[in-house]
């Protein structure tokens, strides 16, 4: 069986931008041997320095563009992100939207083992990246992001409804929720439901304790 995910996106905050984003590695690197799959998901900035500081922690991109080497100005091209330790990456976020022909176009150019997680703002949304065939697509209604409640909570029948629509679409995709996840009890919730791990930020990033933080999320697993 494969472990649950647990994919911490460090965005831009100063509290896992730069040195802060290499000591928030090493803290998720320590429970990467445990019950969950631990992915920093970082800027392209940190790429290269985090994985250079915590080899053996999965690290995933937050972005990437359907470009080639050339002419591309300011654009994140795949080839040198990989080249540069990437090891998947997430399109799509809430605060990265793209059009589906863009995600089609990119999950066309990527290798076919390396991960890619659409972002989904409801079913309806899943439901089309489902028919692209990404290898995660991660619900997080958008109004609920770094907010206090979870996904888990206020709205659960859209993670159970997204897994089933996603399933029925096709099968190889699996689901991750995300939006407001911050403790254990939020991902032993999301696998309740059908979800195959959680997409989360803050809850980690901004954590004073995120040692405590990171033991707690993965308690409920063990």
């Amino acid at each position: 069986m494969n472990k649950p995910l647990i994919v911490v996106n460090f965005k831009t905050y100063a509290s896992a931008s730069g040195e802060a984003a290499e000591q928030l590695a090493l803290a998720m690197e320590a429970h990467s041997n445990g019950p969950a799959r631990m992915i920093a998901v970082v800027s392209a900035f940190d790429l290269e320095a985090v994985r250079r500081v915590a080899p053996s922690l999965e690290v995933w991109t937050q972005h990437l563009d359907p470009v080639g080497q050339g002419g591309f100005t300011g654009w994140l091209e795949p080839q040198t992100a990989i080249h540069r330790g990437a090891q998947g990456t997430i399109i799509n976020h809430a605060e990265h939207k793209v059009s589906m022909e863009q995600v089609a176009a990119l999950k066309d150019q990527l290798p076919s083992d390396f991960p890619m997680c659409g972002c989904a703002a409801d079913v309806d949304e899943a439901k089309s990246l489902a028919e692209i065939g990404p290898t995660f697509i991660a619900v997080e209604p958008p109004e609920l992001i770094g907010g206090d409640i979870s996904v888990t909570t206020a709205d659960p029948a859209i993670v159970s409804d997204t897994v089933a629509i996603v399933q029925s679409v096709n099968s190889n995709v699996r689901v991750l929720c995300g939006a407001g996840v911050k403790n254990g009890a939020d991902v032993a919730k999301a696998v309740e439901l059908g979800a195959e791990g959680v997409l989360l930020a803050s809850g980690v990033t901004k954590a004073s304790d995120v040692q405590a933080v990171l033991a707690d999320l993965v308690a409920s697993l063990e």
